[in-house]
Order: structure tokens, then C-alpha cells, then sequence
């Protein structure tokens, strides 16, 4: 595998000294992913209690790719977003968001800002609040751009608004109460929520589940529309949604905590090991 070049946390000169904070403080700057690649993870490895959840993992993610992550239960699927968003230390290897920032050495908050942003499979939406409230709150939560929950709206801001509306069809119900949505909009508002961040990576955990077929066409519409925009990882049991969006591109098979199997959907389709393990079953 390629190794990211200058591999070393962009670190504060100013921070604390050593023994009176757990990280540094992260510059926010661009993100250098010069070489094309926007996420390196490399033989990383995590247990718990004794079991491997993840066995020397080895991932790398390019920008603007869409990555979509299947396997049986226990694979290791979720830990590996555990670990890319700091929910998760591993117990070796390493893991890069672009080409100098050290996702081992940052805080959960600190991988946030720097543009990793994550969608856990429940919908997670301010229910009393309408479509349009949720989406200002999470543009304001964005401390890289607005300093306080109670800044006022200008016009670009409501512009950003507007066009999140259209890009997840929600511009009908701008004004309806988010507990009032179907299963499928709750959903398609929380990525919109997401994005309104402007993340440059987002990860995806079972965006389809509970889906009517419609609204699982329609999410499948939305994450095609954001491939090259954002880089996503998608990780996803319903294999027809996968097909819609893979494409020809890359799908990593997960089993028993490493790369099973990886290439375009057709290919890891034919796979006699990805058939034993799990589309067979």
C-alpha cells in the first residue's frame, strides 16, 4: 500500500505542553490530499476483550470516490467508522485523513471539524422543530463559519439552505415539524443536515434501512448525485441498493475483521469466498 508522504499531526505550536492535554490543538487549514487520496487506513488492528474486531486493516478511500462496505454481522464494518471518527483507538496500525492529519491522535470533536462527518443508521432530527430549524441549528453548529446559535441568517446562509433542500427533495415540507416525516425523509434530512457542514468525507451506516422501495430509489438518486462532490463510505446490507450505487466502482468485503474480497460489485458478487461467507446465506 501507498503511504501517505509527511505523515505528522498538524499541531498548534501553541498548544498545551505535554501531560496537560490528551491532543493537540488542530489547525484548520485545507486538507492535503494532493496524491488523490482522502482516507489511509494501514494494518490497523483493534480488540475488545480479546476479540479482533478489526485484524490489520488496510483501506485507503480517494477523493470524491463513492466506497461502499458490505459483509456479514461481525465483520467489522461499524468499527471501522469507529475508528475513523475517534469513537474507537486502535490497538495498532494507522489511520491518515488526507495527507497529515493523524485520526489516532484526535479527539472525536477534533475529526469533525476537520470535515468527517457521520450518519449512524437511526435518524437522529430536533423532531419539534421544522425541516428548515434543523437545518439552520446544524449550519450554526458549524463553528469553522458561525460563532453562535443565535447569528442571524444572511442571505447566502439561507441560499446554502435552499439548495440543501432541493438536493434532498425536502423543499415541500421546508416548514413541516421533522417529527412529522416519514422514516425515509428523517433521513434524507439528517444527511442534509450533514452536508450543510460541508464535510469532505461522510460515512453512511445503513442510510436504507427501513425504507419503503421508493424512498430507498430516491436515497439511492441522492448519493449519486453527491459522488465527486464528497467522498463517501456507505456501508449497506440491501445489495440491490448497492448495485444502484456502486457503479463500476470499488466495494470492500469485510470478514472477521479484514478485506475479504474488493473490486467493482460484479466482480466481489462472483467471489466463491464472499458466497460462502455471506451472499450465500
Amino acid at each position: 500500500m501507498s503511504q501517505p508522504e509527511n505523515l505528522s499531526p498538524v499541531i498548534d505550536e501553541q498548544a498545551p505542553a505535554a501531560g496537560t492535554a490528551s491532543y493537540g490543538h488542530v489547525v484548520d487549514e485545507k486538507l492535503d490530499t494532493s496524491h488523490g487520496t482522502i482516507l489511509y487506513l494501514d494494518d490497523v488492528t483493534v480488540t475488545f476483550d480479546g476479540f479482533r474486531a478489526l485484524n490489520k486493516l488496510t483501506l485507503n478511500i480517494a477523493v470524491g470516490e463513492l466506497r461502499c462496505i458490505i459483509g456479514p454481522n461481525g465483520a467489522g464494518k461499524t468499527t471501522v467508522m469507529d475508528v475513523i471518527t475517534g469513537k474507537t483507538r486502535p490497538d495498532s496500525g494507522t489511520a491518515y485523513f488526507g495527507q497529515t492529519l493523524d485520526l489516532t491522535r484526535l479527539s472525536e470533536h477534533q475529526i469533525a471539524r476537520a470535515g468527517i462527518g457521520r450518519k449512524f443508521q437511526r435518524p437522529t432530527v430536533f423532531e419539534n422543530h421544522s425541516v428548515f430549524e434543523n437545518l439552520e441549528m446544524a449550519m450554526k453548529t458549524d463553528k469553522r463559519v458561525f460563532p453562535t446559535l443565535f447569528a442571524r441568517l444572511n442571505g447566502e446562509m439561507r441560499e446554502r439552505i435552499d439548495a440543501t433542500l432541493r438536493l434532498v427533495r425536502l423543499e415541500a415540507a421546508v416548514e413541516r415539524s421533522a417529527g412529522l416525516l416519514s422514516h425515509g425523509q428523517k433521513q434524507w434530512l439528517e444527511i442534509g443536515m450533514l452536508l450543510i457542514q460541508e464535510p469532505q468525507l461522510l460515512l453512511l451506516d445503513e442510510p436504507v434501512a427501513g425504507m419503503t422501495d421508493a424512498e430507498t430509489d430516491r436515497t439511492a438518486e441522492l448519493l449519486n448525485e453527491l459522488r465527486g462532490k464528497h467522498s463517501l463510505v456507505v456501508v449497506e446490507h440491501d445489495m440491490d441498493f448497492v448495485s444502484d450505487i456502486a457503479q463500476d466502482g470499488m466495494v470492500t468485503v469485510l470478514h472477521e475483521g479484514s478485506v475479504l474480497a474488493e473490486g467493482p460489485m460484479a466482480k466481489v458478487q462472483s467471489d466463491a469466498r464472499v458466497i460462502e461467507v455471506y451472499l450465500g446465506r
